[in-house]
């Protein structure tokens, strides 16, 4: 019987073109990170099960990917350790135990894979990798619009610029709330089923949101506010919490008049976000024709002193690496050389010729700086310039007893055809010029 040879649902394997296109990605969002003054920070795979759990609220627990322990205690089926769910309260504990070796103000970003027990669907799954950015410390607006500005530099750099980063505040959510009528034991419930409104429709939220204990007229005022600014702000600034955050929000957006940010921020009243941690603005990243977003994030103020005590001010911002990636493809947004860039060039091995000369040619190239294939086997000319062709390799080189004896490298190109002969000691020059030319064309 064959083995199933498939991933796990919602796992994948990644291919060379596949891997290629997420180092393109990465390696932009890691550039305008260490740009913004962001240090790099990893931390492990596996958390204790403790310092996950009531960090996400009612839904996210769910999602959590537990470990069983293990030896003797295996059988007990009790869990001690589960696979890091996002890379914000792994930071929160880090800071809570390293607090005395950070600056006072921290600023980092993490690039790592997290795991969640989800439902894979398009552009979703449980293995996923997570670009975040956090800046610990710091109250100040100037924070929020730093992040934004980040953010919004990486989505242009991408090739993005159809993107809305909707911002809204916690404060403001809780204030419609009350003055919804909701009674305040139901708020964590209620801002589940708001988070759901892309995904369900307003009938479905408010079915949801009845469902879970709000009378149907106070779910309608609420839903209602959504769609109208006006309403929304008239309601959310009857208390002072609310129209200090509505303060709060406007100055963000003024403030990012003057960076990348600018013209893609925008007050979305119906933007709850539903993890429970979040106190103050919150921000996702909005493009045409996406079920879901590119990324969210917003200040969470407490999660911290859920660790140490202390409360340190906190704000983060969370890029998903794999919805970019579908949504890059879909719009053919990568550079066509992506696709196929092997390496630069390919050395060719002639039948009855001596390995070793192939071998010294491919390491002189690959000390100038080359990315060099070498061909494993000695065969037919052409068989070896179909397997370069194949893999998007431009130039092959052909070094056989008669190039030896003038001392020169036979370069074909296998765009257009072409090839010459370069006297042995210029062959890594020109390669490396032919390079830089198909840099800058």
């Amino acid at each position: 019987m064959s083995q199933q040879t498939r991933p796990a649902r919602g796992m994948r394997d990644f291919l060379p073109e596949d891997v290629r296109r997420r180092d393109y990605v990465i390696e932009i969002i890691e550039a305008v990170y260490r740009g913004y003054g962001f240090e790099p920070l990893e931390t492990p795979a596996l958390e204790n099960i403790e310092t996950l759990t009531g960090k996400y609220g009612e839904e996210g627990n769910k999602l959590i990917f537990k470990v069983l322990r293990r030896g003797e205690h295996e059988s007990s089926g009790e869990t001690d350790l589960a696979l890091r769910y996002d890379l914000t309260v792994p930071l929160a504990r880090v800071v809570a135990e390293h607090r005395g070796k950070l600056p006072k103000f921290f600023k980092r970003y993490q690039i790592q894979p997290v795991w969640r027990a989800d439902r894979p669907a398009r552009g979703r799954f449980r293995e996923f990798y997570q670009c975040d950015v956090d800046a610990i410390g710091s109250r100040s607006p100037v924070v929020e619009t730093e992040m934004l500005a980040a953010v919004s530099e990486v989505l242009t750099r991408l090739g993005f610029s159809d993107f809305t980063v909707q911002l809204n505040h916690r404060a403001l959510l809780t204030a419609l709330l009350h003055a919804s009528g909701i009674d305040d034991a139901l708020h964590g419930t209620a801002l589940v089923a708001i988070d759901k409104l892309d995904k369900i429709g307003r009938d479905g939220v408010r079915d949801d949101m009845v469902a879970r204990g709000v009378s149907p007229g106070a779910a309608a005022t609420c839903l209602d506010a959504f769609e109208n600014v006006e309403v929304f702000d008239r309601l959310v600034t009857q208390e002072d919490v609310g129209a200090a955050a509505r303060r709060n929000i406007t100055e963000i957006i003024e403030l990012t008049a003057a960076t990348p940010a600018a013209g893609h921020v925008k007050l979305t009243p119906r933007l709850a976000r539903g993890l429970s941690y979040y106190t103050g603005a919150i921000m996702e990243v909005a493009v045409p024709d996406l079920a879901g977003s590119l990324g969210g994030g917003g200040r969470y103020d407490g999660l911290i002193g859920m660790f140490s005590g202390e409360q340190i001010p906190a704000c983060g911002f969370s890029l998903g690496l794999e919805r970019i990636l579908v949504v890059m493809t879909e719009r053919a947004m990568f550079p066509p050389a992506i696709a196929t860039a092997a390496a630069d060039v390919m050395v060719t091995l002639f039948e009855g010729e001596p390995l070793d000369q192939g071998l010294r040619l491919a390491h002189e190239l690959r000390r100038a700086g080359l990315s060099v294939d070498l061909y494993p086997e000695p065969d037919k000319l052409g068989k070896q310039f179909k397997y370069a062709a194949a893999r998007g390799v431009k130039f092959v080189t052909v070094a056989g007893t008669d190039e030896r004896a003038r001392g020169e490298v036979t370069l074909k190109n296998l765009t257009n055809g072409e090839q010459v002969a370069v006297a042995r000691g210029e062959i890594a020059t020109r390669l490396s010029a032919e390079k830089l030319r198909s840099t800058t064309d």
